[in-house]
């Protein structure tokens, strides 16, 4: 409830129409809502505030995050799921991607793309299987690349996944150990097979991802993160 009210307040600007104001992350639109006040008002770019910064510092926002705040933007958008109920999204990533990102959105939803859910890996208390067994869509979530110092894409802010449940990430050491993350997602790792959420080569994320500079996890060679845009 507290971060509901949250986010209710970060939307809830001066110019913001009353009743888009009322429609928080997660939150089904309505199409006369959408048609009314227009889905452009659902699409923003906005600094971290101090009421967001302190809801997930501990959380994505680690202690030891050497990114700095300023560094990061908040976005909101709006998405169809499969049924094609328009759902209000939102997203953290680095400002430098911040455009990028809304603008491929605002493609995907323009185009009726399924997206299931779309929420700060927060509200996952940051626990990255928590969100991909829950087909959330994510970016921002602070970590170093194992056995370095180095931060990953993720904890840069530079790196998107989308639909995760559906699109796993898969990898087969030398040893023989096998890794699918989620292990929920092990069905979706036969790409022959035809489901919903799925994303392969040559479909609109793909491609516009890919027209805006990022590279896919899904062509990698020593691995396959079927979610994964990075750029």
């Amino acid at each position: 409830m507290i971060a509901s009210l949250l986010i209710l307040t970060i939307l809830a600007g001066p110019m913001m129409p009353a009743s888009i104001s009322l429609f928080g992350p997660g939150d089904v639109v309505p199409e006369a809502v959408i048609e009314s006040q227009g889905a452009e008002a659902f699409f923003t770019i906005q600094e971290i505030s101090d009421e967001l910064f302190e809801y997930i510092y501990g959380k994505s926002y680690k202690e030891d995050c050497t990114l700095p705040r300023s560094e990061l933007r908040y976005l909101t958008v709006l998405h169809r799921n499969a049924e094609g109920q328009a759902i209000v999204g939102e997203m953290m990533v680095n400002r430098s991607i911040a455009d990028d990102i809304l603008e491929i959105l605002r493609e995907l939803y323009d185009n009726s793309y399924p997206i299931e859910r779309m929420l700060l890996i927060d509200r996952y208390n940051a626990s990255d299987e928590a969100s991909m067994n829950d087909n959330n869509s994510s970016a921002f979530n602070f970590r170093m690349i194992a056995h370095t110092a180095k931060p990953s894409k993720h904890g840069l802010g530079m790196a998107v996944d989308i639909n995760p449940l559906y699109n796993p990430y898969h990898k087969i050491y030398p040893s023989g150990k096998e890794v699918i993350e989620p292990e929920s997602g092990t069905a979706y790792l036969d790409r022959s097979k035809k489901f919903t959420y799925k994303i392969e080569r040559g479909d609109l994320c793909w491609r516009l991802f890919i027209a805006h500079g990022f590279k896919w996890g899904g062509g990698w060679a020593s691995s396959k993160d079927y979610q994964h845009f990075e750029k």
